[in-house]
């Protein structure tokens, strides 16, 4: 008796390890075939909701009074399910091994299988449990999409969404001032850097390249780690980098700071449409999303009047030595902080996106959420009585077995730490290229080429107007010159400023130059003897194949770089300065301030007629017809000649453009589903970027040489994107997938 114990105690665990052993082999073989259900997962959005609209007795829905299904308290149904959860596997009888299994004797029922081996059965197995899987995920995520919009109506628009407008629209006006910053800044570094011609045109691509990383990499996070997380991360980086970059002294160390900060504002634009967007109901979400674009204007407005109001008063400096300057342009940099930094206080109050947590399977939160925008927004109208009538929300089924691996993964919290981010990162990855599949390709594509030609053209002629203004500037300035040839002067004291003026083959004896600034002095081929320099600033300033003989140069600016090919001897420098110096009576800086504000505020009737009109007219045609218009007004640039014209051109063409960009943020957000908005968001905002450097470098360098060319690549551009966009699809009564 024994023995027959011992044997059926062997026996039964030989078949239980059996069995434990096949059931992580099939879930081993379920995880391998499971990643190609990603590229199956989208395959919904080509499905119409108009089914929904239309069959009040589905028993699917929930929301009808007829048949509610149980999201609603009034349903009887409800209480059954109040502790079931959609998205948490349950005990599944299938998964069950039959003992003879591993004595190769088949189930009963194994005859259907015919000749099939044993593997080749479990494969198919896999396969169907697969197709079942996907087909009630894809029924699921449609039912979320409609029951969400649902929940959106009963939620209403109110206090709630206005709040996270206001907040939301503080990150969008810190990207606007982003892109301003360093336009606005570069006349005066220029100088108190030393900045080359090369440093200074990298200087002026550096924020673009920043933001293009940002949207790339902060898109793709924000669909994984959530939208609220994403954004304030995003933001603290702007805000440290921007508050560091207006005390360091040095190029380098400046380039680095606005190459940060740019990186963490470039998360802005992608993450907050796709955020707001998800507390919008289908009517209210087109002339929504298009006023919160006006907050990007506000960000040029701030950052065009801070410039003007700031940067001129040279008096707000100090310095510590020679060493340390602290000039009124850095003062501007650190003011252009202040809308990130009040962003990130204000987006502490508020809540991670309800549709984020359905996707991700966070029933729960998500359903804290939407009672909180609900009783918000009817206790605001007066209305604190209305209940929220929704208790139950369908989640899609979500594999989170890889997830939980990562969290239950033995090592050191560094490594899991390590384990973690690479897995994010595959994830993002996986989700980029997902933007590639059979039903997102075109989508993804025509908006590209649109988002690549409007920001080729836009940032492009954005940095040719005010160079264009400055080379006119520049012409008319040399135009005042005053040239002096062969003249003699001994000991005579200069007291006087020397502004725009060249000295050819003149010989100075004994004199003085004492306290006076050059500005746009050059000498050639001149004699200095016996001559003193004292308290000397200048700007733009040399000496050309020149003799100085037992001159005396004290406390100037004047170093061995500004002598070429001159002959020295017998000369003496002593206390020179070092570092370069502001130009405290440049006017036309303060010019190009208002040429920015004038062009920033042309904007905003761009933006009141997008959002009145954007769902009568149509996204497409919003955009289409916007696009083509711009393409018109910057053909007339041919036929500008003066500064009051260009500045008259550039706003019209800004208010114009204006209703673009807004349409074709909105349409974005409406292409995607919500797995992958941010991150198709972020890839398109980064490709925008793109577009920007290389308008800005292409467009700059025929400043001076010609117009035509400039301006033809920005009529073909945006004729070229308009008529693509015309081709898009009308997404005015489409529910976010």
């Amino acid at each position: 008796m024994d023995d027959d114990g011992r044997y059926r105690d062997s026996r039964s665990d030989f078949i239980r390890g059996a069995k434990d052993i096949a059931k992580v082999a099939k879930k081993q073989v379920g995880k391998k075939v499971g990643r190609g259900m990603d590229k199956m997962t989208d395959e919904y959005t080509r499905r119409s909701y108009k089914r929904f609209e239309e069959e009040d007795d589905d028993d699917d829905y929930a929301g009808m009074p007829s048949n509610d299904g149980g999201y609603y308290r009034n349903d009887s149904r409800a209480n059954d399910d109040e502790g079931h959860s959609d998205s948490t596997e349950g005990h599944d009888e299938d998964d069950e091994i039959y003992e003879g299994e591993y004595q190769g004797i088949p189930r009963a029922d194994s005859g259907k299988a015919g000749g099939m081996d044993g593997v080749a059965a479990v494969e198919a197995q896999q396969f169907r449990d697969l197709s079942a899987f996907e087909g009630e995920r894809r029924k699921d995520q449609e039912e979320l999409a409609q029951q969400y919009e649902t929940i959106l109506q009963e939620c209403g628009h109110g206090k709630f969404q206005w709040t996270l407008y206001f907040v939301l629209g503080l990150a969008l006006m810190a990207d606007g001032v982003e892109i301003f910053v360093v336009g606005f800044v570069l006349p005066s570094a220029e100088k108190d850097m030393c900045l080359s011609e090369p440093n200074k045109g990298m200087l002026g691509l550096i924020v673009y390249l920043g933001m293009m990383v940002g949207a790339f990499v902060w898109g793709g996070l924000a669909d994984r780690i959530g939208r609220r997380q994403t954004l304030l991360i995003s933001l603290s980086i702007n805000s440290v980098f921007a508050f560091f970059s207006s005390f360091v002294q040095g190029y380098v160390s400046f380039l680095f700071c606005r190459l940060a900060s740019g990186v963490g504002i470039g998360g802005s634009i992608p993450i907050v449409f796709s955020y707001y967007s998800e507390f919008l109901a289908q009517e209210k979400r087109g002339e929504h999303l298009s006023w919160l674009c006006m907050f990007w204007m506000i960000g040029g407005i701030y950052a065009s009047a801070m410039a003007w109001a700031i940067i001129p008063h040279y008096g707000w400096s100090f310095q510590m030595g020679s060493a340390y300057q602290f000039h009124s342009w850095r003062v501007f940099v650190l003011v252009c902080a202040f809308p990130s930094v009040a962003a990130i206080s204000a987006l502490t109050t508020m809540p991670e996106s309800p549709r984020f947590y359905l996707e991700n399977g966070k029933h729960d939160e998500a359903w804290m959420i939407l009672k909180q925008v609900h009783d918000t927004n009817w206790r605001a109208k007066g209305q604190p009585e209305k209940v929220f009538t929704v208790t139950h929300i369908k989640a899609p089924k979500t594999a989170e077995d890889e997830f939980i691996e990562i969290q239950t993964a033995t090592g050191t919290p560094v490594q899991r730490w390590a384990v973690r981010s690479l897995r994010i990162c595959k994830l993002v990855l996986r989700n980029v290229a997902s933007l590639l599949s059979a039903e997102l390709r075109f989508a993804t594509l025509f908006m590209a080429l649109i988002w690549f030609c409007m920001a080729f053209s836009y940032y492009g002629l954005s940095v040719w107007f005010p160079d264009m203004i400055k080379h006119l500037q520049h012409e008319e300035y040399e135009s005042r010159l005053k040239t002096f040839h062969g003249e003699r002067v001994e000991n005579f004291q200069f007291n006087f400023s020397l502004e725009n003026q060249i000295h050819r083959e003149g010989e100075y004896i004994r004199d003085k130059f004492v306290g006076i600034e050059m500005k746009s002095v050059k000498f050639e081929d001149s004699l200095f003897e016996d001559c003193l320099f004292e308290d000397i600033r200048s700007t733009d300033t040399m000496f050309e194949n020149c003799t100085i003989r037992s001159t005396i140069f004290y406390n100037t600016d004047l170093w061995k770089e500004k002598f070429i090919d001159c002959r020295m001897e017998n000369n003496t420098f002593e206390h020179n300065k070092h570092g370069c110096h502001l130009d405290t009576t440049d006017e036309n800086d303060v010019l190009v301030y208002l040429v920015s504000f004038l062009g920033s505020l042309a904007v905003l009737p761009g933006n009141i007629i997008s959002a009145l009109f954007v769902e009568k007219i149509g996204r497409v045609r919003i955009i289409g017809g916007s696009m083509l218009i711009s393409a018109g007004c910057s053909f007339f640039l041919l036929l500008s000649f003066s500064q009051s014209a260009i500045i008259a051109l550039q706003c019209l063409f800004c208010g114009v453009s204006a209703a673009a960009w807004n349409g074709i943020e909105v349409v974005t957000v409406e292409l995607y589903p919500a797995s992958k908005r941010a991150t198709a968001f972020g890839v398109l905002n980064a490709l925008c970027k793109l577009a920007a450097v290389l308008g800005s470098s292409i467009f700059a360098s025929f400043v001076g040489i010609t117009k035509a060319i400039p301006i033809l690549l920005s009529f073909t551009a945006l004729v070229c994107g308009g008529l693509v966009a015309l081709r898009l699809p009308d997404t005015r009564q489409k529910i976010l997938q």
